[in-house]
């Protein structure tokens, strides 16, 4: 495989220059990434799921005090709607973030490995079709290494 040459530069130092680069936004960005930090912790904790069956309950014993009316049923549908609307984006942050996290790691790795392809760092920026074409190369390396495996050894 041909290799791709990599800045062996340490992680530090790149996440440092990429966070001086946050302009004006800075303040309204950190302030934000703290609050989604700690309402996905918050609501993927014993607490959060405590809390939501509270209201769910305190929502059905108001039921027959309030006549079990449209309104008591809008109060409990547009508060879902809400609350699924803000953790769709949430979620989707969460894993978007762990994702690129892990792919960092999984790069340093490769990049550091002075035997390994460099070939696949930065994969996930490819195409679906290139994408592809690496699964289908690296399935029939496999199945080449699975063939020779089951190989009798022949002894002389």
């Amino acid at each position: 495989m041909r290799r791709i040459s990599v800045r062996t530069e340490p992680a530090s130092h790149r996440l440092h220059r990429t966070s001086a680069r946050r302009g004006a936004l800075a303040g309204v960005n950190a302030s934000l990434e703290r609050l989604a930090l700690h309402a996905a912790r918050w609501s993927s904790s014993s607490l959060g799921f405590a809390f939501a069956l509270g209201v769910l309950l305190v929502w059905l014993a108001c039921g027959p005090f309030l006549g079990y009316s449209d309104t008591w049923q809008l109060v409990i549908n547009t508060g879902t709607t809400i609350v699924t609307f803000l953790m769709v984006f949430l979620i989707q942050r969460s894993q978007s973030k762990d994702a690129l996290a892990i792919q960092l790691k999984l790069d340093e790795l490769v990049a550091a490995m002075s035997e390994a392809s460099n070939e696949l760092v930065g994969a996930e920026d490819l195409s679906e079709e290139d994408l592809d074409a690496l699964h289908r190369h690296y399935k029939e390396l496999s199945e080449r290494a699975r063939r020779t495996a089951k190989k009798p050894v022949k002894s002389s």
